[in-house]
């Protein structure tokens, strides 16, 4: 099963993707957490080069072919064979950031960005993402107290973050039920139990599904 993480930097995915896979992995399964722009050592290596505060001349297309870049490496090396292997894939961020930070936050045609992800990813889509609902005001002054690395997206005016927002929204709206959105300004206890809810209903009908098949 591959689950997916999205939602603005502060919104507390970390923490959240770490207490999914503890408890996932005391009912049995194999998880592997992953995240983008990373997940391979080629994918780090320009995830650096992506969230360097000083690399402010990066060009909107420089920037989408860079992640898409580090994201066909992670589908390639890590998350198509983990999915073949039966291991449950969590990633904090896949395909969707770019619709919502490079789509509706720079303002990049939306139809281009899709033919350039598909490309990247072979066409692999989650059987679940999760959407951790918060304002860029609220996510950003997490991320100042919480003392994380401040990148170059970070870095962008208010405006974007809201735009970046707005994008994960209209997403949501227009997408299919792989989507959950959860509300991310509540405790750190209120949010894992509802995505854990989340996850075993999910795990259950890929269940259903795999016996069908069988």
């Amino acid at each position: 099963m591959f689950i997916t993480f999205e939602g603005p930097d502060g919104s507390g995915k970390t923490t959240q993707i770490r207490l999914l896979a503890e408890w996932l992995r005391e009912q049995g399964h194999e998880v592997v957490l992953t995240r983008e722009p990373g997940g391979t050592e080629i994918g780090d290596q320009i995830r650096t080069v992506l969230h360097d505060p000083y690399n402010t001349a990066m060009d909107a297309r420089t920037e989408i072919l860079l992640y898409s870049a580090s994201r066909a490496q992670h589908v390639a090396q890590l998350i198509r064979p983990s999915l073949a292997a039966g291991k449950i894939i969590i990633s904090d961020r896949y395909a969707d950031s770019t619709l919502a930070y490079q789509g509706y936050g720079r303002g990049l045609d939306l139809e281009v960005l899709r033919a350039v992800t598909s490309f990247a990813t072979g066409g692999l889509t989650p059987a679940l993402t999760v959407y951790l609902n918060i304002t860029p005001e609220e996510g950003l002054q997490r991320r100042r107290l919480g003392g994380d690395e401040w990148n170059r997206l970070d870095a962008e005016a208010l405006e974007f973050h809201q735009r970046v927002r707005a994008g994960y929204l209209e997403l949501v709206k227009q997408g299919t039920e792989r989507w959950a959105v959860i509300d991310a300004a509540r405790s750190v206890e209120e949010v894992q139990a509802e995505i854990r809810t989340v996850v075993q209903a999910r795990l259950g009908k890929e269940t259903r599904f795999l016996s069908l098949r069988l």
